[in-house]
């Protein structure tokens, strides 16, 4: 079924109003910006309107036979059709957990319980959405109601909020069930780990190689979907850490624009950099996903006063004319000089998805240029800004016992230490190079190829990663697309066409080998000082 959407929303944005809203954000971020307070409330419980009829998949007959198989869309068409219960769901993601968890060490809790007595509960109340009764695996920075949320930190080591963060509210608002809260960088600094850097959550695709990185502070919430522990799950990203874990362990994940998810609720990492965004199997889940998710909110200024959400779930809907794939919006897909250069693996994987793409009805490949100053303005020069962004609402704590911070110790406070003329040359830096990317690279095109998620994440822009193959050895390869300010269906809409003329995204990792299985924590390691510094930057 397809439901049509007149245009996209990056037709109907103002960007002079964007680059006016990102200079506010940087401006706020220069004040003192407090952890959320637990007196205040943590969001809504209303219904979100996101029941879209194309929010349901029959699924593959291949993946009848195991729960965990389903993607989101296809286990909301299952339980909206009592072909499965959620209880029966649950069940099934809980014998996983019991199964491999010791090997993936995706979670810091499990609520098994809870998750129980929460599809038992959802069994007698009206259907709400094609989020009723799925489980889902959430980030352990966001707030949940009751339980612990410790940001995988010695400071936080007790703490349990009173309220669940606003896009928790959210997702439970649809009548999702939260499974558990997922392993993670210290404070979202590195790929998770202790907070004395030992490492814990491996690669799903690699459980047995601890080296193969599961891609950055997210990847307790990757793990844990991708070894289908979870139906989908939240991360949040400030460095990379949405988009790296997606490519990765061959995830769907997209982080929306600066504003388009409150982060309210949500224990800060960079006031201006900070994005809540979904880790999902596909474009159609990552789309139910941030449906639920986005909105504006009176406890999140960065919220108000954006274009409203558009029909993401329909964006994400495979069109076709006849029996031929076509994009639901023309579009200009802009590829950056030496995105497909070269005969490594990265490289060839590359040029076959462009191919694909070439293919398909209503788009056009063009060639952009970086903008001007691009290495400088991107670089860490500039990139480092948000160091005292971070440090600023912790000084507190850095200023009583150190040791708190763990590991990354360094890099806070190295953030104390910058000086407010650097914070001011960084902003005024990140609002060029954003100007720059609108004018120069988007006059030309409508999405672009990314190299490396980081600078979309200092000015705000929105971005999506996504499976477009594997290495010799079995690892995935990814992309990322990048768009305009409020393009998360123009985005969604791309990725979902690419996805109905490859099978990348459907492939599963093997679970476990017995060798994996005895892994032991002192044979996974720590990470250096060197790599700490080099992930938390």
């Amino acid at each position: 079924m397809e439901e049509t959407v007149d245009q996209p929303s990056d037709l109907t944005f103002d960007r002079r109003a964007f680059l006016a809203r990102t200079a506010a954000v940087g401006a706020v971020a220069g004040i003192a910006v407090a952890l959320p307070a637990p007196a205040l409330a943590g969001g809504s419980n209303k219904d979100r309107g996101f029941d879209s009829p194309n929010a349901y998949v029959k699924p593959r007959p291949q993946a009848m036979a195991d729960p965990t198989e389903l993607t989101l869309a296809e286990a909301a068409w299952m339980i909206r059709n009592r072909k499965i219960s959620s209880l029966e769901l649950v069940e099934a993601y809980l014998a996983r957990i019991d199964a491999f968890e010791t090997t993936y060490l995706a979670f810091n809790t499990v609520l098994a319980d809870a998750a129980r007595e929460a599809a038992k509960t959802i069994a007698r109340r009206p259907h709400r959405g094609p989020l009723h009764g799925i489980p889902l695996a959430i980030k352990d920075n966001y707030y949940t109601e009751g339980v612990r949320t410790t940001a995988n930190s010695f400071l936080f080591k007790d703490f349990v909020p009173p309220f669940d963060a606003t896009a928790v509210a959210g997702l439970k608002a649809g009548g999702a069930i939260v499974l558990g809260k997922t392993q993670m960088g210290p404070l979202a600094t590195t790929r998770a780990t202790t907070p004395a850097g030992v490492i814990t959550t491996v690669n799903a695709w690699a459980p047995s190689q601890p080296n193969v990185d599961p891609g950055g502070s997210s990847s307790g919430t990757a793990t844990s979907v991708a070894g289908r522990m979870a139906t989908s799950g939240t991360g949040t990203q400030t460095g990379g850490s949405i988009t790296a874990p997606s490519n990765a362990q061959n995830l769907t994940g997209l982080k929306p624009t600066m504003g388009r998810v409150s982060l309210y609720g949500i224990i800060p990492l960079s006031y201006s950099r900070d994005h809540p965004g979904t880790l999902a199997r596909d474009a159609k889940d990552a789309a139910i996903m941030l449906t639920a998710m986005a909105g504006e909110d009176p406890g999140d200024p960065r919220t108000q006063g954006l274009p409203k959400v558009p029909n993401l779930i329909d964006a994400a809907t495979p069109v076709y004319t006849g029996n031929r794939l076509k994009l639901r919006w023309n579009t200009r897909i802009g590829v950056l000089p030496g995105y497909a250069d070269g005969t490594s693996e990265t490289a060839v994987a590359r040029k076959k998805f462009l191919s694909t793409m070439a293919a398909i009805r209503g788009v056009t490949l063009v060639d952009v240029p970086f903008p001007d100053e691009w290495a400088l303005l991107s670089g860490n020069d500039f990139n480092n800004v948000r160091l005292p962004e971070r440090s600023e609402p912790f000084m507190p704590y850095l200023r009583s016992d150190l040791r708190g911070f763990g590991v990354s110790v360094l890099g806070w406070l190295q953030g104390a230490m910058l000086g407010a003329n650097e914070l001011v040359t960084g902003q005024r830096a990140k609002l060029l190079l954003l100007e720059r990317v609108l004018d120069q690279v988007f006059d030309k095109c409508d999405v672009v190829v990314q190299t490396s998620p980081t600078p979309f994440d200092a000015i705000g822009l929105p971005e999506i990663g996504f499976p477009i193959g594997f290495t010799a050895a079995g690892t995935p390869l990814g992309t990322i697309l990048g768009g305009l300010p409020y393009a998360e269906d123009r985005l969604l809409s791309v990725v979902a066409a690419y996805q109905a003329a490859s099978d990348w995204h459907w492939r599963r990792p093997a679970d476990p080998s017995t060798a994996a299985l005895r892994t032991t924590a002192a044979e996974r390691g720590r990470l250096s000082a060197e790599e700490v510094a080099e992930q938390s930057q």
